[in-house]
């Protein structure tokens, strides 16, 4: 029986990390504009959500650090726009851990240790073996510039929004730029890695073992 290669959007997954972490910034929306504009109350009730969202992953399995981290990331959120006393500022962590990771996914295709490699090595077990498959390396290098596009448009997007203060649009953008944008880039992402790959290679499950030139093209 020949075995079937899974693509990037089954082995990522992410689909319920991704909608709850837009819930805070919704509930920070509404908050705001349910209290006339209170950005106290709009942080409390994010935060609030936060809290809930995070015993429901508890609930169904996750793991507790990445609970504490997606409250962490509100509550820093919260912090920022009630020190600033600008609702808009709730946006502004988004935007630099996206302009941060957007950073990161590039340097590391700069660097040969391509994250998205690191990312499905862990999930693979496989640690750091497809390091030593030229191929793959190259694969996921170019995977992994692809991949990093998201982070772009997120920068682009959630930055301009800050920029004008767009309180409500900022939080529709969160919503559509999250979970839709990610599946969205799965597509491409997938098909720049396949197309990176020679005709005949045994797939990501299957790292060649052979020693990577450091001239070897990335």
């Amino acid at each position: 029986m020949i075995e079937r290669e899974e693509t990037f959007a089954q082995l990522l997954g992410g689909r319920g990390a991704a909608l709850d972490a837009t819930l805070p910034s919704v509930a920070f929306v509404a908050g705001w504009l349910l209290t006339n504009h209170s950005v106290g109350w709009g942080a409390l009730i994010a935060v609030a959500t936060a809290v809930m969202v995070g015993a429901i992953r508890l609930a169904r399995g996750d793991k507790i650090r990445a609970v504490l981290v997606g409250a962490f990331v509100v509550s820093v959120a919260a912090l920022v726009a009630m020190y600033t006393g600008r609702a808009i500022d709730f946006f502004l962590v988004q935007l630099l851990s996206n302009a941060a990771s957007g950073l990161a996914f590039v340097v590391s295709w700069a660097v040969r240790w391509p994250l998205l490699g690191v990312i499905i090595g862990a999930l693979l077990g496989q640690r750091t073996q497809w390091r030593q498959d030229p191929d793959l390396l190259r694969a996921y290098g170019r995977a992994t510039l692809v991949y990093s596009i998201q982070y772009g448009i997120r920068v682009i997007v959630f930055g301009f929004l800050w920029w004008q203060g767009d309180v409500i649009a900022s939080g529709i953008a969160r919503v559509g730029l999250s979970w839709p944008l990610y599946v969205l880039m799965l597509a491409p992402t997938w098909w720049a890695f396949r197309a990176s790959l020679p005709s005949g290679h045994p797939g990501l499950r299957h790292p060649r073992r052979r020693l990577v030139s450091d001239t070897d093209p990335g």
